[in-house]
């Protein structure tokens, strides 16, 4: 395929500032459908409840992560290891297939662009009425508008500073806090920052970040090919453009059905000129296709002179159905068996989680020692993590040598319970009768062994050495 074009961006306006028009189509509707689903996800979900606590929150402080049922901890990095891995693989295959169509529809530097030019189109007017407020001098109006504006932007961009933090604390003391202006100085630091981030991605900086600052933007070139899904412009059928009346027969006139009316441009987030070919600052939003196809209803054409499709379907004029054909071509087919796999994996790996963890890490001050009755003794620290969300009852034992026995805690006894999603570093002893001892460095095993109050049984070994001295 040839290389995406790195052509500047055609700033239709004076100043560099991209104003673009407001379109309505197919594909405005699902970005519209995908800011609101989006937005759902990430402003309700903190706010739901599971089992008393927060349904899905990221506890730094205490080390755990919580995801409805499940709680994973600091040794469950495992799980994210996948989750990379199948973000990296799928972003190949999503690209492979469809572009830069996540970019246009669902990254969130798009959907708040899109909200923030929502409010401004709402308060200030559609492109020309933008341009005209811009450049008119100051009065009461323009102050008004301005200042409505960005009030809106301004607590749009509060509320999801506070809605990021309630991810990493919870949200609802987090809230009372908030009302009684008596959060800390680190949370009013990432509040701040956040809030002003959102302001500025999504307001002021919007089509710099997709051109310029998105590495997304830059390497997509290496993943798409030639049966990519892309907007495409169909020259073959646009050129040669030109303006015309409605009633003027343009084939006999030796004209495409492109008018040159430059909407694409205008509507274009980015303002780049799609007729120019595909270039790295094209987010596949589809915008240029509705603005498009407006015109073409307008003028009695057949729609799809902008569209998505692929080069080759382009260039050798393919049918619907045999563009379908080529997207199962062998790298897609690679990347989908290998995302089955992993998923199948990820979910087999959490479907057969044990909730226990247990870490021996031995008492380097005292390998062993003799102790009054005649026995041998070890001392040893037990890291226990219970994942479950309900409290389990462990025996703990060791086997490898005769005679052994264990000591937990202070209680002296080889039972313990370990409350639920929580950890617990208790000091162990083990010891064996003396008589039965043999002087050196001897491999244990310890033996957890309990179940839940709702029936669940787990079990658990790890190895040690126990030393008797000589």
């Amino acid at each position: 395929m040839k290389a995406i074009q790195d052509i500047q961006p055609t700033v239709t306006d004076t100043g560099g500032k991209i104003y673009n028009k407001s379109v309505r189509g197919l594909y405005a509707n699902w970005r519209i459908a995908m800011v609101w689903f989006t937005q759902i996800i990430f402003y309700g979900l903190p706010w739901l409840a599971w089992n008393d606590r927060q349904a899905f929150m990221f506890d730094l402080g205490a080390r755990k992560f919580y995801i409805f049922g499940l709680v994973l901890w600091p040794q469950d990095v495992i799980y994210l290891t996948f989750l990379l891995i199948l973000s990296a693989f799928g972003l190949f295959l999503f690209t492979a297939v469809a572009g830069r169509l996540f970019c246009g529809y669902a990254c969130p530097q798009t959907v708040y662009t899109e909200i923030f030019m929502w409010i401004e189109k709402h308060v200030e007017g559609d492109r020309m009425a933008r341009i005209r407020l811009d450049d008119g001098p100051w009065n009461a109006r323009k102050l008004r508008l301005k200042s409505t504006k960005y009030l809106l932007w301004a607590l749009v961009a509060f509320w999801t500073g506070f809605t990021f933090i309630g991810y990493f604390a919870p949200i609802r003391e987090l809230g009372h806090d908030l009302i009684t202006l008596s959060l800390g100085p680190w949370q009013w630091f990432w509040l701040g920052l956040y809030s002003l981030m959102t302001w500025g991605f999504g307001g002021v900086l919007r089509d710099q970040v997709c051109k310029y600052m998105c590495p997304y933007a830059r390497f997509q070139s290496v993943m798409v090919d030639q049966d990519t899904y892309i907007v495409t412009y169909d020259p073959v059928r646009g050129d040669p453009r030109g303006k015309r009346s409605r009633k003027t027969d343009h084939k006999a006139a030796g004209l495409g059905d492109c008018v040159d009316c430059s909407l694409c441009v205008q509507a274009c987030p980015t303002g780049i000129d799609i007729r120019n070919g595909l270039q790295y600052m094209c987010i596949g939003c589809g915008a240029c296709i509705d603005a498009c196809d407006e015109v073409m209803d307008k003028m009695n054409y057949d729609r799809g002179l902008i569209r998505y499709s692929s080069e080759r379907a382009i260039t050798e004029r393919l049918t619907p159905q045999e563009v379908r054909r080529h997207t199962f071509r062998p790298r897609i087919l690679v990347y989908t068996v290998l995302i089955v796999v992993f998923i199948a994996v990820f979910i087999g790996s959490l479907a057969t989680r044990n909730p226990l963890r247990i870490d021996v890490i031995r008492d380097r001050g005292a390998l062993g020692r003799e102790a009054p009755g005649g026995w041998i003794e070890n001392v040893y620290r037990l890291q226990m993590i219970n994942a479950a969300e309900e409290p389990l009852t462990l025996t703990i034992q060791a086997t490898g040598l005769p005679g052994l026995e264990v000591l937990v805690g202070q209680q002296r006894t080889s039972h313990i319970t370990l409350e639920p999603a929580a950890n617990r570093l208790e000091p162990v002893i083990v010891r064996m009768p003396a008589s039965e001892a043999q002087s050196g460095l001897h491999e244990i095993k310890f033996v957890a062994e309990g179940k839940s109050p709702s029936g669940n049984e787990v079990g658990l070994q790890e190895k040690s050495s126990f030393v008797v001295p000589q």
